[in-house]
């Protein structure tokens, strides 16, 4: 028998799959990859084709007060790390998670900053 976290877990990694089955990202247009723990929010735009990472963002040493305002601020570092790389579009991967909260700030923190998602 499952725990309930377990259960939670393996019901966000099939919901997950669904998404990634039809969401590819490519060198012109990476997967915005948007992953949450306990404590912080993970971001990374992805490559498919080539199977890279190209940037990563994270909460981890993030100023602001509350964790949206912290996830909205991993957004926004992300697509400016993107624009200084020339990528100006992506695909938004949002892991299997609902999109609200912490997920949704990421997303327009990106969007904020001039990424096209």
């Amino acid at each position: 028998m499952q725990s309930r976290t377990q259960l939670k877990t393996a019901r966000r990694v099939r919901r997950h799959k669904r998404v990634r089955s039809t969401v590819k990202g490519t060198a012109s247009r990476p997967r915005l990859a948007v992953f949450r723990s306990n404590k912080y929010t993970y971001a990374q735009l992805i490559d498919d084709v080539a199977e890279k990472t190209l940037i990563a963002a994270n909460s981890r040493g993030a100023s602001g007060k509350t964790e949206l305002e912290r996830a909205k601020e991993v957004g926004a570092v992300l697509a400016k790390r993107a624009l200084e790389k020339k990528i100006t579009e992506a695909v938004f991967d949002r892991g299997g998670f609902l999109y609200a909260g912490r997920v949704k700030a990421v997303a327009e923190g990106a969007r904020g900053e001039g990424l096209t998602l």
